[in-house]
């Protein structure tokens, strides 16, 4: 009965912004599915931020998802915003990943903060 996609795009509300929602477990096709909305709103160069609301992925999946989204390695310089929605267990994760991430601002809401993930990815990137 049809690929179930662990990765799901969501209505933007910024147009700098994908949003995606994760469940389960990411893999090649979920890869690809992102990337070709990447290129297909963003072509080959434009910097974007990332909005993702994560469902029902432990931290152990995080690096299962980083490896199925490859593409992520390839466009990380391009990426200037990651808001994550999740669970409180996320938090610390997140913050491991924004260390491999210099230049990049990463932060996490609880669950249910939607509408502040988004004012806060909608405002300019901090300058260093």
């Amino acid at each position: 009965g049809g690929v179930y996609q662990m990765i799901n795009i969501l209505p933007s509300e910024d147009e700098a912004t994908i949003a995606v929602e994760v469940s389960g477990k990411a893999d090649e096709n979920d890869a690809k599915l992102m990337e070709t909305h990447v290129e297909q709103r963003f072509g080959p160069e434009q910097p974007f931020n990332i909005l993702a609301v994560i469902h029902d992925i432990d931290g152990t999946t995080l690096s299962g998802m980083a490896k199925g989204l490859k593409f992520d390695f390839q466009y990380m310089k391009r990426m200037k915003k990651i808001a994550v929605v999740s669970e409180k267990n996320w938090i610390e994760k997140v913050t491991e990943l924004g260390n491999y991430m210099p230049g990049m601002e990463l932060k996490h809401f609880p669950k249910g903060q939607t509408d502040e993930a988004w004012l806060w990815i909608k405002q300019p990137v901090t300058a260093r």
